[in-house]
């Protein structure tokens, strides 16, 4: 099974107290199961369906997707940070799809 591409963009240093703008991105090879193939057989649903991001342990930022959402949605947000740590990111969809990743940020 090959791992999702992810693209994730935190500065790497923040003053402590700093808002900081969080950028995520996972590749995803949607499909919205309305779509048929070459032999007329419908072909299922596959998109991402929850987006979640923990800083140091703690639920920063959650996001339940629809169906109206792009293939690799651009998930943006902030999130004022008081400490240095870890931001990791998941994103689950449907047929067991799991990407993730994980950015530091230095505060001072």
């Amino acid at each position: 099974m090959t791992l999702p591409r992810t693209l994730v963009t935190i500065p790497a240093k923040a003053s402590r107290g700093e808002v900081v703008t969080v950028r995520a991105l996972a590749q995803h090879a949607m499909e919205n199961g309305f779509r048929h193939d070459e032999h007329g057989k419908r072909i299922p649903r596959d998109m991402i369906n929850l987006f979640r991001c923990q800083f140091n342990g703690v639920e920063v930022f959650r996001a339940e997707l629809i169906g109206g959402i792009a293939a690799n949605p651009l998930m943006q947000f902030t999130v004022r940070v008081n400490e240095s740590g870890r931001f990791d990111l998941t994103w689950e969809g449907d047929n067991g799809y799991q990407a993730q990743a994980s950015a530091l940020i230095v505060v001072s």
